[in-house]
């Protein structure tokens, strides 16, 4: 006798779909992953912007010491024109000597938060009062950061402005 594969098909306890329960599980182990995906999400790039403002202040240290081989002092804040902290950074911004015969360089770079940082209005700090020492700093974004130069829990070392984190990358003349 052969049996109707008809009355199978349509007999509604034969057509298993998904419950409500199994819905929601599955919906709440996507929102999990997708929370845990985001924060990590956020963390890589806070860390990528760290590494651009490191790496932004040694290509800065660096100009600071060739001008200083070349002049025999590094700039103070009032002799080298156009030079930060008083101006702001990015196209045309330089590091140039007295009478601009020599430019160190070509385009000073702006924080990668730029003004939103809160931090000195997005430009890297530079001070030097006496043409012997300076202090070059920025604000970091991730606050577990300890690698050398990280400046953790202190008050701002120099500029203006607040920093979220409370944490600073600070570099000094050798």
């Amino acid at each position: 006798m052969k049996k109707n594969h008809q009355s199978s098909i349509l007999n509604p306890q034969s057509l298993r779909g998904f419950t409500l329960i199994e819905l929601l599980i599955v919906i709440a182990i996507i929102g999990v992953l997708s929370t845990l995906l985001m924060a990590n999400f956020i963390g890589v790039r806070q860390r990528a912007r760290d590494a651009q403002r490191k790496s932004d202040i040694r290509q800065i240290q660096s100009a600071l010491e060739i001008y200083r081989s070349d002049v025999g002092s590094y700039p103070s804040v009032g002799i080298a024109p156009g030079f930060f902290p008083q101006t702001t950074c990015g196209t045309g911004v330089k590091l140039t000597n007295v009478g601009a015969t020599a430019t160190y360089m070509g385009t000073i770079p702006c924080d990668p938060n730029g003004s939103a940082i809160g931090f000195n209005s997005g430009r890297y700090y530079y001070v030097s009062t006496d043409g012997v020492t300076y202090t070059l700093a920025s604000c970091i974004e991730n606050t577990s950061d300890t690698s050398q130069g990280v400046v953790p829990n202190s008050p701002a070392p120099v500029g203006n402005g607040s920093c979220s984190s409370v944490r600073y990358f600070v570099v000094n003349n050798p």
